[in-house]
């Protein structure tokens, strides 16, 4: 299946996603998938609980390869790539996982500079730079001292928003970046996506069920149902689609193909198969990092690096 949100040139396509099929055994997670996602635009994919939004992601960024199937970024097919080739298209994307996914033991200020040890030669005082410039752009600039354990949950998808977006990558993707989160602080991190997504002309792919999200910051967006994308397209079209599942989800009616316990064995199927993979999204994935280096099992003191901030306070009550 075929759903067109983009125009047709090849330099206005930064993702194209074509007829992906993923299994886990006998069972079909994704089947025929297509689409394509606009350079600069904001993309949302969503779905109802176990539909397969994260394994598509997890095959966009390459953590998974499909059994059929394309995923090329800037006309170049990831699948088929190397290890090393496919490290080196990584390089052009960054994530924010859920909850941000910081090194427990780090700082606010080492999990943000990490990329940039991992990945870079630049000199301490260079990073010290960058990462002071990605921490003012979401908010974090006075709690660099601090360690993930003694912010909000916020903060902490606020920081994990930094440490995706000091390498400069020209695409970001976001695994539920509102998982847990309160209306009102949804509502921030929607305004923060809108205006970091000004500031860095970045493509943002955004997995996601929050409909009133989409409906703020989405460009274009996709509904996964069945393992099958259902629609896809511009917000303003899905919105006014007569097509009942569509309509159903996104005004939240009870009356339509969407039942209620129907997914619920899918899900649950989906998320013991992804353990077998590890919980990549939970924490920084090794995949993803030079050395291979994972999140440390102590908590331990992290090394010494310059911060801006004072405050002893163990929690920030707002966002």
């Amino acid at each position: 299946m075929k759903c067109e949100g983009t125009g047709s040139q090849v330099s206005d396509v930064s993702i194209e996603v074509k007829g992906v099929s993923k299994r886990f055994g006998s069972h079909q997670v994704l089947e025929d998938i297509s689409f394509n996602v606009r350079r600069g635009a904001i993309t949302y994919i969503m779905g109802p609980s176990g539909t397969g939004k994260t394994v598509l992601l997890r095959n966009v960024i390459g953590l998974m390869k499909p059994e059929e199937g394309e995923i090329l970024i800037d006309g170049e097919d990831i699948v088929q790539l190397s290890e090393k080739a496919l490290y080196k298209t990584r390089m052009k994307m960054g994530v924010m996982f859920q909850d941000g996914a910081l090194f427990g033991s780090m700082s606010l200020y080492d999990n943000i500079a990490f990329p940039l040890r991992e990945h870079t030669k630049l000199s301490e005082s260079e990073i010290a730079d960058v990462v002071y410039e990605k921490a003012e752009l979401v908010g974090l600039k006075d709690h660099l001292v601090k360690f993930p354990g003694e912010i909000s949950g916020g903060m902490r998808k606020r920081g994990g928003l930094a440490r995706a977006l000091v390498l400069e990558p020209e695409i970001v993707l976001f695994d539920e970046p509102d998982s847990g989160l309160d209306p009102v602080r949804v509502a921030f991190l929607d305004e923060l996506i809108l205006r970091t997504k000004a500031e860095t002309q970045a493509t943002f792919v955004v997995i996601s069920h929050n409909v009133d999200s989409t409906s703020r910051v989405a460009d274009y967006m996709g509904i996964l149902f069945r393992s099958k994308l259902v629609a896809f397209g511009a917000k303003q079209q899905l919105f006014a689609s007569e097509n009942p599942l569509v309509g159903q989800f996104l005004h939240g009616r009870t009356d339509g193909p969407i039942g209620m316990d129907e997914l619920a064995d899918q899900e649950r199927y989906i998320e013991a198969e992804l353990e077998e993979y590890g919980d990549i999204f939970d924490e920084p994935p090794a995949s993803l990092t030079k050395s291979g280096a994972s999140a440390p099992t102590e908590e331990t003191e992290a090394v010494s690096s310059p911060g801006t901030s004072s405050d002893k306070d163990t929690k920030d009550a707002g966002w």
